[in-house]
């Protein structure tokens, strides 16, 4: 009996010192980390968002572009060819180094932003704003429509892509590992009602709206949602 007992106990301690530690970080700092590998490991939200802009936003040519969360550039690359100006903004510093490396386009600008304080741009300076994989990360989502429609053209388009409320409620977060250790991100869940109202609140309607899956498998629950908002005239 004694052998059994210390052969258990002894099987539960390999497997806590097998386990990947999890640390929670702020939002800047967990990107700033995250910065390091972003582009190697695998991340199917991230390249199904990729995909997802560029179906949704496939077509027009813009003037002028602000890409909010351009990380390091993965979008960035795209919308670059299908739009005269583009501002490239992000809240990780390290994100943008990496973006700035890969990048050197006469047209696009790179800038650290806080999405979260007011707006520094022109009124009305921008026909196009996207937002890949950011909101979750804000808890008033209202603020971030008003601060859109002030710098949006009459008739401009809002693009949101996000990962859909179903996924996180089913505990899916932006997360990574690095150095054997698991580092969460923190977010809110943000219903699909929500964006519909900061978008009512503001002056906005919905032109677009798709739910993104693995594999194309509708019997999957969604992994993103985007939508195209459209500032009124």
């Amino acid at each position: 009996m004694r052998r059994y007992l210390f052969l258990i106990s002894l099987c539960i301690e390999t497997q806590n010192t097998n386990k990947t530690n999890t640390k929670r970080m702020n939002i800047q700092q967990a990107y700033n980390t995250w910065s390091g590998n972003y582009d190697q490991v695998i991340n199917k939200t991230r390249d199904l968002e990729g995909l997802a802009l560029r179906n949704m936003l496939d077509g027009p040519a813009y003037d002028s572009v602000l890409e909010i969360g351009c990380g390091t550039g993965k979008n960035t690359e795209w919308l670059l060819t299908c739009s005269q100006q583009l501002t490239a903004a992000d809240f990780s510093a390290e994100m943008l180094t990496k973006a700035k490396e890969k990048i050197t386009a006469s047209n696009v600008s790179f800038i650290e932003m806080d999405i979260t304080a007011n707006w520094s741009f022109l009124p009305n300076q921008f026909n196009l704003i996207t937002c890949s994989l950011v909101l979750e990360h804000i808890e008033n989502i209202d603020f971030i429509f008003h601060q859109a429609s002030t710098v949006l053209k009459d008739g401009g388009l809002f693009y949101i892509g996000e990962l859909h409320p179903f996924k996180q409620y089913q505990g899916s977060k932006a997360r990574f590992e690095k150095d054997n250790e698991m580092h969460v991100v923190d977010c809110f869940i943000h219903n699909v009602s929500a964006f519909f109202n900061g978008a009512k609140n503001n002056n906005f309607t919905c032109i677009a709206l798709k739910e993104w899956f693995d594999g194309d498998d509708k019997n999957l629950i969604p992994r993103l949602l985007t939508m195209i908002f459209q500032k009124a005239v």
